[in-house]
Parts: C-alpha cells; structure tokens; sequence
C-alpha cells in the first residue's frame, strides 16, 4: 500500500536540511589574527563560519519572535552552543570526506557557483563582480568560498552514501495506515433517566450520610482569606468627573469614520498576468463555459486569497463604478487595478450606516470621564506610596486618601466586586497574614492595597449545609446506577440478536466512521471502545461526565484506498517513516564519526566572536 518514493522523499528530505550554505547576509565581519575556533581532525572551523552560522541563527529567531534578540537572550535560549554544536558536526563530516579521498572536481563547484541566485545580475547571468562583493561584505574570499562549498558538495555525496540505500520501511507504513484508517460501522442510542420506567425513590437519610461521607471533598469549603483591603478605581469616582460637551463633540468627530459609513460591497477581486488572459476569463463566464470559483481555482488560490471583505467605492478605484453598479453574484470586468487587470465579483449590498452625535454622546461621555477619573487616581498614587512608607496601615490611608476602605472573604470562589480583577485575586492568594502592604496599580488605571488578617484553611461543611447539593449529587449517582442497570439488560438483548430499534431507543448510525471521526454528544473515547469491539457485539460506553450510549458494532472494514484522503495519508506515511530512519541512521552514523575524530575547541575564539554582538 505504501510503496514508492518514501525513501527516496526522505532522502532529499534529509539532503534539503543537511545541505547549510556558507554565505549568511547581514553577518558580523571579524578581523584579526585568530583564523579559526578550533579543529576537527585536520580540518580548522572558521571563525568567519562560526559567526556567519551564529547570525543566521539569531536573525532566524528573531523572525520567529517578531522583534531583535540581543545576544544575552540568544545565550540563554542556548542559540550559541547549537551553532557551536552545528559547525562542529560539519567539520567533522569534512574531515572524514577528506579522510575517505572524496572530492568535487572544480568543473561542478563552478556549474554550482553560478547557479546561486546572488552572484547573479539583472539579466539572470552570472555576474563576477556580484559575486566578489558578496563574499567581501561576508568576510570570505573566493578561495575560502569555493574551498568551503567544494566541501559541502562533498559531504553530500556521503551523505547520499549513507542514505541512499535505505530500504523502504512498507510493513511498518502499512501496519500504520491500516490502524489509521480502518473503519467501523455501528448503531448507538444514548441512554439516560427517560429509559427508566419506574421513578427513583427519595434518598433516605442513611442515603444521604453515605453520600456525603463517600465524597467529603465535594462539601469541603475552599481555604478563606479575611483581606481588608482599600481601592479606588474610575467607576467610583466617575461621576465626579465633569466631562463638557466640547470635549464628547471633538471625540466624536475624531472618531467620525466609526459612525457614519458610507454604502459598502463585499467583493472579491481576481487579478490576472495581462489583458488578455482577463478578458478570455470574461468571456468564458459570459458564455457560461465557467465560473468565478473555478477561475480562482485555476490560478491556484483560494476564496480567501482574492476576498477584499467590505469596502467603500473609494477603496476601488477605476471599479467603483463597475462594482457599485452590479447586483449581488454579478461579476464586473476586467477594470485595470494597480495589480493589473481584475474581475470582480460582487456578493452582496452593505448599506450606509450612521449612528448620530446624539446617540453616541453617552458612551463618549462615560469614556472621557473614565479617562479623566484615571488621572485623577494617577494624581494620587505619589502621596499614597509616600504614606505606605511612612508606616500607615490600610485604616490610614481610607481616612487620609481617596481610597475606600473594605473587607472581603476570599476564596478561589469568589470573583466579583474588587476580586473581579485578576491582580486583586493574584495579589490576595499571594500575600501572607500580616505581610507590609503594597499599592498596586490595576489595568483600568484603579489603585488597590490589601491585607490579609487570617488565613481559613480548608474544613468538610456541616451535612445541613450542604443537604441540598447532597441530595441532588445521591440523586444522580443513583440514576447513573439505574440506567447502567438498565442498560446492561439492552445490552445483553442486542448480544442476543435483538435491533435496537424495537428497543424503544433513539438509534443513530454510523457508517465507515475511523478513529479520528469525532460524533457529538457521545461519551469521550467512544472511537478507541468501538475499534476495541468485536463485530456483533454491544457495550455500554459511558465516561466521566455521566453521559452514556449503547453500541453496536455492525460491520467492520479495511481502508479505502479509493479515497483520495487515505491515499495521500498512505504517501505521507510511507514519507514520514523513510524520514524517519534516515534521521536515525545518519544521527548514528555521525555520532560514530565525532566519536572517533578529535576535536578541539578554543574557546577565547569563541569568546572573542561573542565580543563583536555586545
């Protein structure tokens, strides 16, 4: 099943990663007597490489993060020891290229060389003084380059040696695809209290008591911290705030665009190389030959790669006209754009919207005054701090400041007034009983300090505290217990050959369903119970929520190579386990080079290099 080109795409896989360039734009150009960080054998690593490969790697990283990392930060991502690790395994490949006798004539290294894109010039063509100016601004010569890349086209070719005969691995890749994608058909029917056909007694007391004693830690009270605690924050103080028309009538026309739009299109615009192409695309839907979503196809995107969302006839342009002038489904062109010519497909009328001065005054007003109430609370937070140093408890700053004095019972449970905020909860949880109060500045620009009087460890509540959710949890387990009673009698039935059907039960089926096929409103790991089952057989399946089904396996099958989805699995399979033992193979083999090639390092060449990226 899984046969073909997965060795040989995991060993060009392998070669695509392994094969590293020498030349790194934008890299640290050293000068001075120090040639290389050490050796590998009889072969010397460049100080020039080592830093070509360290910046490659803190600019890659840097992409990634979305912002420049300083090489304090690549250190302690461990960026310079993989680097160093990296320079070191290729030298070590070098030298056994070496010692092996294999070599690249200079005729390949020169069809190589001209190749790169970045020797070229405009036309395409190798350009010698693109090529000198390249290796000067990286700090290597032509000699050091071709020497280098002569090595690098060498230790493929061992690589190729090593890699190349790996068998395919069409056990395991069919063993894999079979788990993968065998199927199941099968009928259930969920169970629950509707199926019992006698109501359930009321708990008893003795029921009660068993319950409760049974599961303590549902009626233990979370541990209690007694804070008292002084805040203020804008929505206390907002109403003192005066806010004057002015002000809500400037916010407003700053804002104008959020409240008045103009009639809008959702469109979608399909951009073509030149005229001509557009209009044969024209043409063909005119005459009914194709149509939009096939056009789109055909150039290799997707709907989402040509859908503009929804714009205003200023956004188009040329094709304002065009566009505003179709009805919804209409597609309108060619109109020549800045991208070239366009069809455009127009999907439906967003009409002009306004929301006046007068309606949005309110909510302008609430917003200014918020704001200005934050720098109110901003005016306060010098002369707080200076009293918090000054010794003052919590009762001091109420009576001398702007803050309010309160007290709250807080457990993990509570989440409203002052332990809405995140920072309150963290910073009660946090603090330790009579621990020196902190001022604490909150996101919506409140001020808060808290202390904690007492800490309540965790107690089991007394049994009439909590009777009613112990009657309602008995209540519960005692119908699970009764519809998985229940259910092993349907169960049994079904084994025996009678259909779920005349069972009185709601019966769903499914059909050549695989393990990842995931069915609402079933238990959790129903797929890995009904692969688990034999054909023919019925089980109650429930899980830990309580909900619970009956099954029946009906039929089972292998995988369906007609489907184009199991057969591009069968490729990425059979691709990803030839990946695989390639990795492996050549990790051995380069662990058993290192192991007996002597490498030496020195390390204030290395250091020396990290000096230039302080």
């Amino acid at each position: 099943m899984a046969k073909g080109k997965g060795s040989r795409i995991g060993v060009w896989i392998i070669l695509g990663l392994l094969f590293v360039g020498l030349i790194g734009f934008g890299t640290t150009n050293l000068s001075g007597n120090i040639r290389s960080i050490g050796s590998a054998g009889d072969k010397d690593i460049g100080v020039q490489t080592y830093a070509n490969a360290l910046t490659q790697q803190i600019d890659a990283f840097s992409a990634q993060l979305g912002q420049p990392l300083s090489f304090p930060q690549a250190q302690a991502f461990g960026i310079d020891r993989a680097v160093l690790s990296q320079v070191v395994s290729t030298a070590v490949l070098d030298n056994e290229v070496a010692q092996l006798g294999v070599s690249v004539g200079d005729e390949r290294v020169a069809e190589r060389v001209v190749q790169i894109p970045a020797f070229q010039g405009i036309s395409g063509s190798f350009d010698r003084e693109a090529y000198r100016f390249t290796l000067d601004r990286n700090g290597l010569t032509e000699r050091e380059f071709e020497s280098g890349l002569r090595d690098d086209m060498a230790r493929t070719l061992l690589q190729s040696a090593v890699l190349g005969g790996i068998p395919e691995a069409e056990v395991y890749a069919d063993t894999m695809l079979n788990f993968v994608g065998e199927r199941r058909s099968f009928d259930w029917a969920p169970l629950t209290a509707d199926i019992l056909t006698d109501p359930l007694p009321a708990p008893t007391e003795e029921d009660m008591l068993a319950q409760y004693e049974a599961t303590p830690e549902a009626y233990t009270a979370p541990e209690i911290r007694k804070i008292t605690y002084a805040a203020i924050l804008p929505e206390m103080i907002q109403d003192e705030v005066e806010v004057d028309d002015t002000a809500v009538r400037e916010l407003y026309d700053a804002r104008i665009n959020d409240y008045v739009q103009p009639e809008r299109r959702l469109v979608e615009r399909l951009v073509f190389g030149n005229e001509a192409q557009a209009n044969d695309a024209m043409a063909s839907l005119t005459a009914g030959e194709t149509d939009f979503d096939t056009l789109v196809s055909d150039r290799g995107l997707d709907l989402a790669d040509v859908d503009l969302g929804d714009v205003a006839a200023d956004d188009l342009g040329a094709a304002s006209e065009a566009v505003f002038g179709a009805a919804p489904g209409d597609v309108v062109g060619p109109v020549m754009t800045s991208l070239g010519p366009a069809l455009f497909r127009m999907n439906a009328i967003l009409g002009a919207e306004e929301i006046s001065f007068e309606e949005a005054a309110p909510d302008l007003r609430a917003e200014l005054g918020r704001d200005r109430a934050r720098r109110v609370i901003a005016g306060e937070y010098d002369r707080i701090i200076d009293l918090i140093a000054g010794g003052a408890a919590i009762e001091d700053l109420a009576e001398q400041t702007r803050l309010e004095l309160g007290t709250i019972d807080w457990s993990e449970e509570v989440s409203d007034g002052i332990a809405a905020y995140d920072l309150f909860r963290q910073q009660a949880m946090a603090t330790e009983v009579g621990a020196f109060p902190e001022l604490s500045e909150l996101d919506d620009g409140g001020l808060f300090t808290l202390r904690v009087d007492e800490i309540v460890a965790p107690a089991l509540r007394p049994l009439d505290e909590v009777r009613e959710q112990v009657i309602a949890d008995r209540v519960d387990r005692a119908t699970a217990e009764a519809v998985g009673a229940v259910g092993a009698e349907l169960q049994a039935q079904v084994g025996n050959g009678a259909a779920m059907s005349d069972l009185g039960l709601s019966v769903t089926s499914e059909a050549n369903a695989i393990r990842r096929n995931f069915i609402p409103d079933t238990p959790q790991g129903l797929m890995a119970e009904v692969f688990d089952m034999a054909l023919g057989e019925a089980r109650v399946i429930s899980d830990e929520t309580g909900l619970t089904v009956l099954v029946h396996l009906t039929d089972i099958a292998p995988v369906d190579m007609d489907d184009p989805t199991m057969a591009a699995e069968a490729e990425a399979i059979a691709a990803r386990t030839s990946q695989g033992i390639a990795q492996d193979i050549y990790s051995i083999f380069t662990a058993s080079v290192q192991a007996r090639t002597d490498v030496s390092i020195n390390q204030a060449a290395i250091t020396a290099v990290h000096a230039n990226y302080q």
